[in-house]
């Protein structure tokens, strides 16, 4: 498989499980002591390291270090505003929409080598 494909897929499951460790405590243990919710998402945040590790290592092979961030930015803003108005039940918001505009003015800055 493709390595910068393979970096994206297990960079896309790393973040589903980063984002769960950040946010869901914030409704689903909004009444345990923050240290429980802590240990929690510390166990949670292990899951996103297992897949964020070997992503990083596979895209390294063929991507800058700032390339790989910028491509985890994106698929962070990907799985957080699905995840903000799904489970956390927040309101969408235009500025997910300005936000997500200035990281594929980032994207732009990190791939142009590669595109120009």
């Amino acid at each position: 498989m493709n390595p910068i494909l393979t970096s994206i897929v297990l960079l896309i499951m790393s973040n589903v499980f980063m984002t769960f460790a950040w946010y869901a405590h914030l409704k689903e243990l909004n009444t345990a002591p923050w240290f429980i919710a802590a240990i929690i998402s510390w166990l949670v945040a292990f899951l996103e390291y297992m897949f964020q590790v070997p992503a990083n290592r596979i895209g390294y092979t063929v991507l800058s270090i700032g390339q790989l961030k910028i491509i985890q930015e994106i698929i962070t803003l990907s799985v957080f505003v699905p995840f903000a108005f799904f489970y956390l039940k927040e309101p969408l918001k235009l500025d997910y929409l300005w936000a997500g505009l200035c990281m594929l003015g980032a994207v732009y800055f990190m791939f142009r080598d590669k595109i120009t």
